[in-house]
């Protein structure tokens, strides 16, 4: 396999494993932001929505702290038999599910927010237990909000490249993702190989952004909206 493909392979493969795992961790964070009238909603709201403001390479920096050997991360999993996270697809992973946090919170936050009462307060007095109502209720209205989500994170990570070089460096097959090729490729004047590689992140931006109005605009959906 050549560097370009081991490179989109990687790339497919962090955005699929970052954006199951961001589903599964947003989702009932999403519920509570969108529910809850406790006073730590919006503090936490702020500490979710920072990786949009913050330059991804000072994300990057500490997190490299936090996981290098000497960090409290570090030690926790290299006591847990684990090694450390820097420079391999596990760190890249973490970097990413942060990174990518506020993408798939917001708008399932949204579409959480824009429920109806009376659908629960019926769900309700059906006897419906709170998970029931969740699974039954809950989450089929808020399907364009769950879809946009999806979206979002995984394009969002296909195109990371600040958090992901800091975290993971440069190695073929292990971390050199798409956008790290395209540096590569930029940095040693290869460019013929960078225009490759870059328009086919234009023609998959141009994909996503098609898709993300047409699921906001046939399915009357809650999100961020580009």
């Amino acid at each position: 396999m050549s560097a370009e493909w081991q490179a989109i392979w990687l790339t497919l493969k962090l955005a699929t494993v970052t954006t199951a795992i961001l589903l599964i961790v947003a989702t009932p964070l999403a519920w509570w932001l969108a529910r809850s009238r406790h006073w730590l909603c919006q503090p936490l709201a702020a500490v979710v929505a920072m990786p949009l403001v913050l330059p991804p390479t000072v994300l990057g920096f500490y997190l490299l702290i936090l996981m290098a050997p000497s960090g409290p991360v570090g030690q926790l999993t290299q006591s847990l038999g684990l090694g450390t996270l820097p420079f391999t697809f596990e760190g890249l992973v973490v970097a990413s599910v942060i990174y990518s946090l506020p993408f798939a919170v917001q708008p399932l936050q949204a579409a959480f927010s824009g429920l109806s009462e009376r659908m629960l307060e019926a769900a309700s007095t059906l006897r419906a237990s709170p998970l029931d109502r969740f699974f039954t209720v809950v989450l089929p209205l808020a399907r364009p909000g769950l879809l946009t989500a999806t979206v979002l994170t995984f394009a969002h990570t296909i195109g990371e490249f600040g958090v992901v070089l800091m975290i993971g460096g440069n190695i073929p097959g292990e971390t050199k993702v798409l956008s790290v090729a395209i540096y590569d490729h930029v940095e040693t004047l290869e460019y013929a190989r960078a225009h490759w590689l870059a328009g086919g992140m234009v023609a998959f931006a141009f994909l996503v952004l098609l898709s993300l109005y047409l699921i906001n605009g046939r399915l009357g959906g809650h999100g961020l909206k580009p």
